[in-house]
């Protein structure tokens, strides 16, 4: 074992406002074997440290859960054995342990660690349990990105607060079926974040980590969005784009380049207003910030002047895409439905059952296949609280074990005005493990099941919709 690591999810009372303390649930980690720089905190946050580990490193991670709630953790991006995935049927109680050994084999990147009880994610990533993985390997060392002080994690959460204390309060239909909303924007567990910055680049590793807001972030000056990564990590080359939309999970790096910019200056990161998706006329339940809102996100003054700069890279990776030939279902790809029956939302009509899989989500162990998510829209007739709902929301899917390719989209007539404020800021050119589905959009996906064979999960990760049951298993079953 290259390194062993103490973490503990336990209840805490933190300053997030200054001079006002709040209760949160958070994680603290402690290197008990090996490397002790695998471990670096986020300063002055209640959010989990950030584990910085390098592809190859086998890693051993003992979880005692001291929190008053069942949970287990999942490595959000990183392909693990079904045993190590943080899967529901694993959570323990408070007071219980978990024990994860691994080696980390995915690519240079950014990526999530988060709880995953079902029922109870949402109410637990809300209270602050949520940290970042970052990977190294020799593929990205050898280019010349910015590193130590100019690489800065930004985790985006929206959060709302009753007096001192955080309130997730998605207790009505309403807000469960729209995902929860927060009124106030926290930057790695701080509002009214400011980073100071140089006249240089600097690499900034984004992680939209709320319950259900979408973003379309962008620079107020309107200089490009230069994307180096995405969910699985490095691209090709980079890319740029007017804005960079990112659902629920979703992660970019970017490059963001302050050189032009002058001492005394202020360039700031926004989200756009969009024409958000919304069902039976309702966008965003009680939030008074509302999904599809224009808002600030965080400053970056110009302090100092620097005396160099790295050089964007024209190429930064061999992706190691695999070919839609590879494919064993190229002519019918397995379609997963997104739509609402009986008040609930439903993947093929179905809600989570805890070791249930049906003959369609079962996979076979060294092949590859094309997934094709569906987005419907609501999907209900009538009766959700003696009325029907029309239109529908988004989706951000999730799909666990190994990162996936995003072959193509394509969108109906009755979302295309919702996904063309959002559309130009898809970044679909990486690996990825989340993607979001617009309303009347399709999806269609390219996924390797040549790791590890076992039970894995997929589903939305709007965080309320995974806890009332937007969630399945599929299998990978050896030939």
């Amino acid at each position: 074992m290259d390194v062993e690591i103490a973490l503990r999810a336990f209840p805490d009372r933190v300053e997030i406002r200054p001079n006002t303390m709040t209760d949160v649930w958070r994680y603290s980690a402690e290197v008990t074997a090996g490397d002790s720089g695998v471990v670096e905190p986020i300063e002055g946050s209640y959010l989990g440290p950030t584990f910085r580990f390098r592809r190859g490193q086998r890693v051993r991670l003992v979880f005692d859960n001291e929190i008053p709630d069942e949970s287990i953790v999942h490595w959000h991006g990183l392909d693990v054995p079904e045993d190590m995935d943080g899967h529901p049927r694993f959570a323990v109680p408070e007071g219980g342990r978990y024990v994860y050994e691994f080696t980390v084999d995915n690519r240079a990147g950014t990526y999530w660690y988060h709880p995953h009880p079902h029922g109870r994610t949402g109410p637990q990533v809300y209270a602050g349990m949520a940290g970042l993985i970052i990977i190294t390997d020799e593929e990205e060392e050898a280019l010349t990105l910015p590193r130590g002080e100019f690489d800065i994690p930004i985790v985006l959460q929206d959060r709302t607060f009753d007096g001192d204390e955080l309130a997730y309060l998605p207790n009505g239909m309403m807000d469960r079926m729209l995902g929860f909303l927060g009124d106030e924007i926290l930057v790695n567990g701080r509002p009214d974040a400011a980073f100071a910055v140089a006249t240089r680049s600097y690499r900034l590793r984004i992680l939209n980590g709320s319950n259900s807001r979408i973003y379309k972030l962008a620079w107020d000056d309107k200089t490009p969005m230069t994307v180096l990564t995405t969910d699985g990590g490095l691209l090709e080359a980079p890319v740029s784009r007017p804005y960079v939309t990112l659902g629920p999970a979703e992660r970019v790096d970017i490059w963001a380049n302050f050189a032009p910019n002058e001492v005394g200056a202020t360039r700031t990161l926004v989200s756009l207003p969009f024409a958000a998706p919304e069902m039976g006329g309702m966008m965003g339940g009680t939030a008074t910030l509302p999904l599809g809102a224009g808002f600030d996100v965080a400053s970056f003054p110009i302090t100092s002047v620097a005396d160099s700069t790295d050089a964007l890279p024209d190429r930064l990776s061999d992706p190691g895409f695999a070919s839609v030939d590879e494919a064993v279902n190229v002519n019918s790809p397995r379609v997963v439905t997104l739509a609402m029956a009986q008040g609930a939302w439903t993947l093929n009509g179905r809600t989570f059952q805890m070791t249930n899989v049906a003959q369609d989500e079962i996979a076979t162990h060294g092949t590859t296949e094309i997934w094709e998510f569906h987005n419907v829209g609501g999907g209900m007739g009538g009766g959700m609280m003696g009325g029907g709902m029309s239109g529908g929301l988004a989706h951000p899917m999730h799909m666990h074990g190994q990162q996936f390719q995003i072959i193509d989209r394509s969108v109906d007539n009755a979302g295309r005005a919702s996904w063309e404020t959002v559309s130009n800021g898809y970044v679909d050119d990486g690996w990825k493990d989340t993607v979001l589905v617009m309303p009347g959009e399709k999806v269609r996906v390219l996924r390797r099941f040549t790791s590890f064979p076992g039970l894995f999960l997929y589903h939305c990760h709007i965080l309320e919709h995974e806890d009332m049951g937007m969630m399945r298993n599929f299998r990978i079953d050896t030939p």
